[in-house]
């Protein structure tokens, strides 16, 4: 079984072991170990690996990791990309950094110009990704849970689309998603984030501030 972990650089898939530990690289496919049991820990002392809906099966984590391909492809070329800024100074200026970021978010644009949704959340895993979010969601803390992610979450976005390159809006506060919702999904580098605007699940590019893919409708109802 796999599963993801970020090593600073990109990703690696992760084969279970069994309880020999874990190994990073390839899975030997005529291994077929029995799957981990499920996380019974709290998520903030659960292993990154483990999640709090339990193991994914074979086809799942197969499924996520389309996703995890392309995340690695992102990471590299946004690193490619902002390796061709200038450097700031130690101590730049608020303005500075404002050029600097824009900047950045028109290169990632001009970079992606055929970006399309479904590029980074790749239909395999989209549907398996909001299956997870609504186990998550329909646990005994998932009230509390929605009513975290909704606190700064504006529920009125008639007037905005999301958009693959588009800019986050400045005027949508950066909501928060708890660490049990994180414990469910792949794992990111510090490149990306998980963000819900409205009902939509996105993966905003930190640096760029830019949505770099979306999935409507992930936040269960």
């Amino acid at each position: 079984m796999r599963a993801f972990v970020s090593t600073g650089r990109g990703y690696w898939v992760v084969c279970w072991l069994g309880a020999a530990g874990l190994a990073l690289g390839g899975c030997d496919r005529n291994d077929t170990p029995p799957p981990p049991e499920a996380t019974t820990a709290s998520s903030a002392s659960a292993a990154d690996t483990e999640r709090i809906v339990g193991p994914l099966s074979p086809e799942d984590a197969a499924a996520l990791a389309t996703m995890n391909d392309r995340l690695r492809e992102y990471i590299d070329l946004h690193r490619d990309v902002e390796g061709t800024l200038p450097k700031l100074p130690d101590e730049a200026t608020p303005e500075q950094i404002d050029r600097n970021q824009r900047e950045l978010e028109r290169k990632m644009r001009e970079a992606r110009a055929l970006a399309q949704p479904g590029d980074l959340f790749t239909a395999e895993a989209r549907p398996v990704i909001v299956r997870l979010l609504a186990q998550v969601f329909a646990g005994p803390e998932g009230k509390s849970l929605k009513a975290a992610v909704m606190d700064e979450n504006p529920t009125d976005l008639a007037s905005y689309k999301l958009v693959v390159n588009a800019r986050y809006p400045d005027t949508v506060p950066v909501t928060t998603v708890p660490l049990d919702v994180l414990q469910a999904l792949p794992k990111l580098s510090e490149d990306l984030e998980y963000r819900f605007i409205g009902d939509a699940l996105i993966l905003l590019d930190v640096h760029a501030h830019i949505i770099a893919d979306y999935i409507e409708h992930a936040l269960p109802k």
